[in-house]
This record gives C-alpha cells, structure tokens and sequence, in this order.
C-alpha cells in the first residue's frame, strides 16, 4: 500500500520505499528533483510528453550535474498552438525515444526524490502516463510551486487551469528565468523559485518548515 503521505513510488507490482527522504526533518535535508514537461497539447486523455527535463537538489543546493533532458516521440500530433509555445516540430521529433524507454531514466530520477513542478496537476498527470508507459506507477510526493506561493501570498487563486506564470513569479521574487518553454530551462527556474519560496515559509513560520509541511501547504493550497 501507499504511504498516506505519499512517500513510495510502485515499479510494477512492487514498491520501493523513497530512500532517504525523510518528511519529518527540515525541509533542507530532503532530496527533490524538480521537473517540467512540454507536451502535444493539454488533454489530459489524448496528448502526450515532446519534452522532459528535470533537475536534483539537495541540502537545498541545485546540483547543477544531476541535471536531465529528452525529447520524447509522440503518440499523436503535436497541436500548432503547443509548437508556438515550445517551438519542437514533427521533424524535431521523429527520431527521439520512444515513451518507454525515457519513463525508466525518469523513474531512477525521481526515485527516493520529493518532486517539485510548478501547476503540478500538468506534470503529474502526464508523469504518470508516462510512467504507465514503462510498467511503472508515480506516487512520489510532490510540491507545487504555484501553490505554495498561493500559500505565501505571492499569487492569488484562480479557476483551475490558471496557475501563475512561472515565469512571472521568478520575476516577481526577483530571481532568473532560464530558458522559458524549455523543459530543462523551466525545470531550473521552478528549482529555483521553489527555493526562494521554501525559505520563506522558513523565516514566516514559528518554527523551521519540514519537507512535510511544505507537502501539506502544497496540496492544501492545489487546484
């Protein structure tokens, strides 16, 4: 069974437990791997991942060598709006890897990780298709950074589907934005708002933010 605060990730029939993440402790002493995609369009039922990329922290540092990126072959058409956004062509993509084969790299990433994606909804819902593609089940906790800065204030709610612009937020929190659209470019600036924004759920809080209650902000405060 899954742990009710999330903390396994099913390889099949089996589990494995998320090696060294503890939820209990400090927030900065938990391994996370922030990740983004770039898809053919945004239904949920019938588009599929172009692109993924993803990036490690830990000790809350980025580790900028545990960085990872894939185009991904699609199983459908890639809608001219989503090309406009990510600028990735049919041609672009006709010799990239198969879903399968990119769904285990990304299953040994997100191992024993807490995964932080800004609108979350999006990854984890292709995340886990991508994943069923491998034989693999996603169930690893995760944070979303446009919660969360709901949570702290920095941006207002909104009908679902109309998270805050990553890219705003960054700059909202003064900080750089990294190729936008990009996946591995997004997956670096939702590292580092995410960042910016648990240190300060750190200093507002009366004592120091566990992973756990950045969790739990996180999905109290997700459409």
């Amino acid at each position: 069974m899954e742990d009710t605060d999330g903390t396994r990730m099913r390889w099949g029939g089996r589990s494995a437990a998320a090696d060294g993440v503890d939820l209990r402790a400090s927030w900065r002493e938990a391994s996370y791997c922030a990740i983004d995609v770039e898809t053919t369009g945004l239904d949920l039922r019938r588009d599929s991942i172009v692109s993924i990329g993803s990036i490690g922290i830990n000790a809350g540092r980025i580790v900028c060598g545990d960085s990872y990126y894939s185009l991904i072959r699609p199983a459908c058409k890639v809608s001219v709006a989503s090309m406009r956004i990510h600028c990735l062509r049919p041609a672009d993509l006709e010799n990239a890897p198969a879903a399968r084969d990119v769904g285990q790299e990304v299953a040994h990433k997100l191992a024993g990780r807490i995964v932080i994606a800004h609108a979350a909804w999006i990854e984890r819902a292709f995340l886990s298709t991508l994943l069923r593609q491998a034989g693999l089940r996603f169930a690893a906790p995760v944070i979303d950074t446009a919660a969360l800065a709901r949570a702290l204030g920095y941006a207002k709610g909104g009908s679902h589907g109309r998270e805050p612009s990553l890219e705003l937020l960054a700059r909202h929190l003064a900080l750089p934005v990294y190729a936008p659209h990009h996946a591995l470019g997004d997956a670096i600036t939702t590292a580092v708002v995410f960042l910016a924004l648990a240190t300060k759920a750190e200093t507002d809080g009366t004592k120091p933010a566990s992973a756990r209650s950045l969790v739990k902000r996180s999905a109290r405060y997700s459409y």
